[in-house]
């Protein structure tokens, strides 16, 4: 969903040929996943991702993705969905910008993300600047708590914030490098653990934006006023950020996600040792 929903084209494709990259050049083999024509991807070649960014792609999660399939159209997958495909084809480590989690407001909602379930339920290691800042950090830490996911502060104690290093959130435990963060993950599943692992990957600091949260709230009460819910609140805040920003949120969140796909290319090479 990066490509074709957290950025807008050709932003979105020049990010996926970045992250493949950047994976390249740490030593470890990109993966790309995606749906097109209903049928599942797991290491997309160049056209196919040209394809992927270039179609009206559905929005994927576990809910709809038989439904995607069975129709025989293309589909972006979640880190939901993209945990379960890189499970089913043995990869065990996958970057991603930001996971999904507890909205916003959810005491009234009840609007939770599918990635924290498919989280406490598939042995995958996520690697991202924490969780998307428009959610409820507090709370989506303490839902990963409850479904036995391990949060890894990446040579950091405190949970990131997306755009900002720190969100003044403690993370249940903290590596400072690749081999570390490796030893974890053989451990974890080791001991037959079935769970996932999110390792919490502060953004680059020179990249860091300290003024996003007066952006993101006021985008958060656009989006109530509005009436907007479900699959198109993270789309639509993400495109008012931008917006409110004058784009400095969307060069951020393609700064965090290629430094996302080298951490966790480094960390694929060690646990392959």
């Amino acid at each position: 969903t990066l490509v074709t929903h957290g950025l807008p084209q050709p932003h979105g494709l020049r990010v996926a040929r970045g992250l493949e990259a950047a994976v390249r050049e740490a030593g470890a083999t990109p993966a790309t996943i995606g749906i097109l024509a209903g049928r599942v991807h797991v290491g997309l070649d160049a056209r196919g991702i040209e394809t992927l960014a270039a179609s009206n792609a559905v929005k994927v999660n576990p809910g709809n993705l038989a439904a995607v399939v069975a129709a025989g159209i293309a589909g972006s997958t979640t880190v939901a969905a993209t945990a379960w495909a890189a499970a089913r084809a043995g990869i065990r480590v996958f970057a991603t910008g930001g996971i999904g989690g507890v909205h916003r407001g959810a005491e009234r909602s009840f609007d939770v993300s599918a990635d924290l379930t498919e989280l406490g339920r598939t042995p995958v290691a996520v690697v991202s600047a924490g969780a998307k800042a428009i959610l409820d950090l507090p709370r989506s830490l303490e839902v990963l708590e409850t479904l036995g996911v391990p949060v890894a502060g990446y040579g950091t104690g405190d949970f990131p914030a997306f755009y900002s290093r720190s969100s003044g959130l403690p993370v249940s435990v903290s590596v400072a490098d690749a081999a570390e963060a490796a030893a974890l993950l053989r451990a974890h599943w080791t001991l037959g653990l079935q769970s996932g692992v999110l390792i919490a990957n502060p953004i680059p600091e020179a990249a860091e934006m300290t003024d996003a949260e007066s952006f993101i709230a006021q985008a958060v009460a656009e989006a109530e006023d509005q009436g907007v819910s479900g699959k198109q609140v993270t789309p639509f805040l993400l495109g008012r950020l931008a917006e409110l920003s004058e784009g400095r949120t969307q060069a951020a969140n393609r700064a965090l996600i290629v430094n996302n796909a080298r951490v966790a290319a480094e960390i694929a090479v060690e646990l392959a040792k």
